[in-house]
């Protein structure tokens, strides 16, 4: 269970980073979709885990991929937006969330099942 200063921390870093991946940083990863699902961070606040939902992409991998390489600079864009509330800036993980996939998945199994009527002769 987070404390709440965690878990008003990791609500003001999903904002931000939301904000970040739909204005600031949408053009450098190819115009793909992305948003922040949730983020956890450790007690101490110096890492935070970032759950990214990815949309409008072929290859999930490869955007990972790239959004790793820029995490740099995405903490500094953060660093940028938040450093007069905060005392230390986070280190940054990202982690695909794949829950949207899994919905949709679940919803397709269910909608192509086929259930016999029942009988009412017995």
């Amino acid at each position: 269970m987070d404390s709440k200063r965690q878990q008003k921390f990791a609500r003001l870093i999903q904002k931000d980073l939301g904000e970040i991946f739909q204005k600031e940083a949408r053009n450098s990863f190819g115009g793909v979709f992305i948003t922040v699902t949730e983020v956890k961070v450790s007690p101490d606040l110096g890492v935070a885990k970032a759950y990214l939902s990815l949309m409008l992409v072929k290859n999930k991998t490869l955007a990972m991929e790239a959004i790793q390489e820029q995490g740099k600079t995405i903490r500094q864009m953060l660093a940028n937006r938040i450093r007069h509330q905060v005392r230390v800036i986070p280190e940054l993980h990202f982690f695909l969330d794949e829950s949207a996939d899994y919905a949709a998945k679940m919803d397709s199994l269910l909608t192509n099942l086929n259930i016999p009527p029942e009988d009412n002769d017995q």
